[in-house]
Order: structure tokens, then sequence, then C-alpha cells
């Protein structure tokens, strides 16, 4: 790092070369620039080594075996820094390893962050692995030597070994899956390694004549390689005995780079003249993601951390692989739409896309792509810009943002017609709250808003209005704050109702100057006591009573009322409705029960669906609560039972 050694780049420079200087550079952090936290911070880092990746992958490689040597050296460090460290390591570092296909430094990195984070899980596993040891060797030289015989006897060259597999794999299949450490088939494992991909297909013959294969457990990556470059064949056998192997068989080369990745392109290079910009267009070549990320890189106008949620979301985990009609692999998160791949063919592709064809069958734009889909997006010059709807079913991050992107851009453009009509709308709320438009109209009232909600002009504030970008609540509530006299104005009109009655419903609610109209909570956002509220004053069935954040009311102004809880209703129970999402397991409904009746809460509704990925389900439940307490406490429980990962409210 050049700030370490107090090194400036043109010393550097001079000394090795103009290239070498410009990687280190690209490697060093960011001193000078001021963050508001560390995670902005680390964020803008990252976004700055992946930006020089993107112009030279070798700079990722020397950051790799910079961070792998910082892993092997992490036990002079702080517990805290430990496992920060480890945190940010597999977060950031490991996948990517993955996405270049560099499994050794990858499975490495990934079992040093393992013994940081999870060290009795570390110690549990590697202690049940040495159990087995002996034994499972022994099984493993028995059935090399078999198979070496039986080549042999074929006169095909190969060279043939056991492997291990790495604790975290293990680890994260006993979780993910739900495995016990014995159901992991691939814990006794061989690899074969010949001279031509010919040779490989014909292990794979004499091996499957030999030994009984395992349903749907043969993986051809030679045909249809990996996204990181990775190529073998795969197969599941019963060897003598019983026991299970997998088998991986594959030629040098591609033994090569499943263990090294692109660091084992220049493997091959060496000794023969170097080309940064040459070997830069072979990577994106072999690696389709790659051209996709250099892509968002170049795109890129989001800040750190929007930035690092696009590769994590969009490049990291992507697991669903679809091609363009001319053959190009796109790959994308599990759940993305043909509107998720139009985006990342091309921002302009995206924002004129009208329709989409899924293996020449025309679907709607919201049709949820697999592996394997042939994506056609059609394309028009008079579209008018994508819809606004788009944003409720989009999967990619980079999506999002562009979408995001061309609505903000088009609001700034008609930013006079935005700003009427936020100024109307803060009269109308004015008006509605009883309060005198033109005094708080001014800008000595207005000022402290401004600084309030890190805004600069009036303008500015009425924009914000009419983009939606501030709540109205928000803005009245700072006012109240600052304005004594609005309180003065609320009291005066509450002076004048004194001799109204309060209507109380049977859901506990009170409307002021009411006594006779119906009053009930909606079904739509299900409202319970000590949520904020509204009325909605309907078409024959009275005042209905939705939470302040329910978006079915959200463009209802006129029609809204103040509503509020009774202090003391009647014993009342109220619905509230939510969607929890979990990984699969036994018994996860049955824990879900469990929580609800030591809550003392009903369960009214119920209805679980695994996911298509066989990993993940989603649980919708209606369930009776006493309060806005009452359900806080509910959610929080179910959050901690094993496999959940979320639970929230839900609104129809």
């Amino acid at each position: 790092m050049l700030p370490d050694c107090n090194v400036k780049k043109d010393e550097l420079a001079k000394e090795f070369s103009e290239e070498i200087a410009t990687l280190v550079e690209s490697v060093t952090k960011i001193g000078a620039l001021k963050f508001k936290d560390e995670k902005e911070y680390l964020a803008e880092n990252h976004r700055k080594i992946f930006i020089a990746m993107a112009k030279d992958v070798r700079v990722i490689l020397i950051k790799l075996v910079d961070r792998l040597h910082n892993m092997r050296t992490l036990q002079y460090q702080s517990e805290v820094k430990q496992t920060k460290i480890a945190e940010e390591t597999l977060e950031v570092y490991a996948p990517i390893a993955h996405r270049l296909g560099i499994s050794e430094i990858k499975n490495e990195l990934e079992d040093l962050c393992f013994y940081y984070l999870h060290r009795d899980k570390y110690y549990e596993i590697a202690n049940l692995v040495e159990v087995r040891k002996t034994e499972r060797d022994s099984y493993v030289q028995q059935m090399i030597t078999d198979i070496s015989a039986m080549l042999d006897e074929h006169q095909i060259k190969f060279r043939i070994f056991g492997r291990s597999k790495h604790l975290y794999s293990i680890y994260k299949k006993m979780t993910t899956k739900n495995k016990r450490f014995d159901e992991i088939l691939d814990l006794l494992a061989i690899r074969i390694v010949t001279e031509t991909e010919l040779n490989c297909y014909e292990i794979l013959g004499y091996i499957h004549w030999k030994y009984r294969p395992i349903p749907g457990r043969l993986k051809d990556y030679i045909a249809m390689p990996k996204m990181n470059m990775y190529q073998s064949l795969h197969t599941t056998i019963v060897g003598d005995g019983g026991n299970i192997f997998e088998c991986q068989i594959r030629t040098e080369e591609m033994d090569s780079i499943a263990e090294r990745g692109v660091a084992a392109h220049w493997r091959y290079k060496e000794g023969s003249h170097y080309s940064a910009k040459e070997e830069q267009r072979a990577i994106e070549e072999k690696l389709s993601w790659f051209r996709d990320f250099s892509t968002l890189t170049e795109e890129n106008d989001e800040n750190a951390q929007q930035y690092m949620d696009v590769l994590r979301r969009d490049i990291f985990e992507a697991n669903v692989y679809v091609m363009t009609p001319l053959g190009r692999v796109i790959d994308l998160p599990s759940g993305a739409t043909p509107i998720d791949f139009a985006y990342r063919i091309h921002t302009d592709v995206g924002h004129s896309t009208v329709g989409s064809i899924v293996n020449g069958t025309l679907v709607p734009l919201n049709t949820p792509l697999k592996t394997g889909d042939v994506v056609q997006i059609k394309t028009s010059k008079q579209s008018t810009g994508p819809s606004e709807d788009w944003l409720k079913f989009v999967k990619t991050a980079h999506a999002r943002n562009k979408i995001k992107s061309y609505f903000l851009k088009k609001q700034q453009e008609n930013r006079a017609e935005y700003i009427s009509k936020g100024e109307m709308l803060f009269k109308e709320e004015c008006k509605r709250r009883g309060l005198d438009e033109k005094e708080y109209m001014s800008s000595k009232k207005l000022d402290p808003i401004y600084t309030a909600f890190s805004l600069n002009s009036y303008d500015d504030m009425m924009f914000a209005i009419a983009a939606k970008s501030l709540s109205m609540n928000a803005i009245m509530d700072k006012l109240v704050d600052k304005n004594h006299s609005i309180l003065e104005n609320l009291n005066r009109i509450f002076t004048k109702q004194e001799t109204k009655q309060k209507t109380k419903s049977k859901s506990g609610i009170r409307v002021a100057g009411v006594s006779t109209m119906k009053i009930s909570l909606a079904g739509c956002c299900t409202p319970v006591k000590g949520d904020p509220i509204v009325g909605y004053i309907t078409k024959g069935q009275g005042v209905k009573v939705h939470r302040q954040d329910c978006p079915n009311i959200a463009h209802e102004k006129s029609r809204l009322i103040e509503v509020e809880w009774d202090d003391q209703p009647e014993k009342t129970k109220y619905s509230a409705s939510l969607k929890l999402y979990s990984n699969d397991r036994n018994f996860l409904l049955t824990d879900f029960v469990t929580v609800l009746s030591q809550l003392k809460s009903s369960l009214i509704y119920v209805n679980s669906e695994v996911q298509e990925d066989r990993i993940h389900v989603i649980t919708m439940m209606r369930i009776d609560v006493d309060d806005a307490e009452h359900l806080r406490v509910i959610i929080a429980n179910l959050k901690k039972v094993d496999s959940v990962i979320s639970v929230e409210r839900t609104i129809q």
C-alpha cells in the first residue's frame, strides 16, 4: 500500500513501471476522503477496487492474495477486529474468488472465516470429519485401487487421488439444506485427471459400466461450463460395500482452472509477450458474467453502498442462468424477471421494453425466469419508458436503481410542475388541519423544516412533497414542534367540538364530532390498537380505519379524517397478517404454532409454500393479537425460530 510505505505513485513507477504503479495504487485504500461511518468507508474502498478490476482483473488477484495473508495472520488481531475482517472477507472477497473460479483461495478464505465467526461449529465439524477419517481413507484408497486397475486395463493415461471437502462447505450444506453430517453424499470423493475431453467421457462410461450411478447426480460441466469457467464431469456412484462416492473427471487444464480460475490463465502465458488489454479481453470472453460486471461498473451512478448492493445481489448471489437468442449466458438472482434480464443487457433496452418472449412463448414481464430459459426482449422506439409497477416485481438492484433514476430524472425535468403540485398538497393539508395556509407557507415558518430534512429551499421541499420522498405527516410533526401556535389552533378546533359527542366503535376507535356513522377496521392493512391510524370516509360503508402507511389510501387526501384509539376500549382481539421467509425444514410450522401458543395468540389462517429452489419457504399467516405491543413481541419471537430469515406484516 502506497501510504503505508510513504511512497508516491511516480516514485514507484520510476523504480518499477507505470503498470506496476497503477496496480499498487488500485489496491490502496482510500485515506484522504471523509466518510460518515465505517460502512460507507468500506463500501467506497470496495467500489474503488472493483472498478479497477473491471479494467484489469489482476487488481483483484493481488487483493485476494493480500486478504488471504491477512486471514492467515488474523490471530494477532483483537477479537473485535477478527470478527469484522472475517465478516468482510466472507461477504465480499470469498464470493468474488468463487466467481473468478479461484477455489483454492476461496476455500481457504471460507474455512478461516468459519473458524473466527463460528468457532464452536468449526471444531464440531472438524471432529466429525476426523473421527471417520481413517475409515473413510481406507474406503477411498480401495476405490482408487479398483478404478486404477480398470483404467490401466483400457490403457488410458490418468492420475487419480482422493479429495477432502472443506469444512465451511459441509457446514453450509448442513444448515441451508438441513442435512445431517452423514447425509452429505460427497464426503467420499475421488478426482480423476486425464489428457483429453474424449478421455473424460470414456472414463465416465467405464465407471458407470462397473458401478451403479445414483439417478439425478450426473452433471456435465464440460459441455455446459459454470459461469466461473469451471469444467468437469460429476457423477455419484455406489461402490463395493454400499459406500457412496462422488467422482470428478477432468483434463489437466480443467483441473488447473478449477483450482486457480482466471489466475491459471497466466500460467500458460509465461515466457510469451504479455498484453494487459488482450488478456482482459480474453477473460471477458471466457467469463460471460464479467462482461455484465464491466457494464454495471461503466454505467455506475449509485453511491458506494448502492454499488456494493448491486454486486452482492446481482453478481455474487446470481444462480439462475438464462440465454439470449444468440446463446449469450446471463446470470441473474433467483426470482429475476424479463425486466431484470433487459436491464442487464443494457439500460436503454430496459427502458424501451414492451414485451418478452421466453422459450418461444409470449409471457408477462413479471414472469420468474428459470435456468435454461431462452429470453428475447421486445422493444419499441415509441415506448414511453419504464412503468412504476415494475418496481413491485424486479429482483436485481441494478434494474431497480435504473428505473428509480429514470423517474427521478423525469421529475427533475418537470420540476416546476412538481413544485406547484407540492404547494397544492401542502395547502390542502393545512386546510384539513385548520391552519392558516398563508402563515405556514412563509419562509420564516418553513426555514427550520429545510434544515431538519436536509433540504436547501422552499422549492426543494415542495418538490419532495410531490415526489412522495417526504411525508406530509413528518412535515406537520416538525411544524408542531417548532410552532406552538399550531397547538393553539388545534385547541380552538377541539374547544368548538367539546359539546359534540365522540363516538366509539366496537374496535375501540373514536372520531371527533361523529356520533352515528359506522366505524370499522380496514381488512387490507389490518390495524391493531397502538398503530398510527387514519380514517377514510367510504361510500355507503361509513368510516374505514387504515394504518397511516397503508398504500391503498395514499392518494385519498380529501376523504381522510382524524381518528384515534380509545383509551379504554372494550376487550378486543385484532387480526394481523404476517409473511415469514425461512429455510425449509421438518416441524417448522409446529414451531410457529408453539410460539403463538406460548404468547397467547390464536392462528386464524396459515399457508406455507416451498419455493422453486427447494430450500426456502414462504409462510403466510393471520393471527389475533391484543395490541401493537403484543404483535411486536410475537414478531420478535418468531424471528428467533431456527431457520427463519425474516418476518414482516403484510398489506393486501
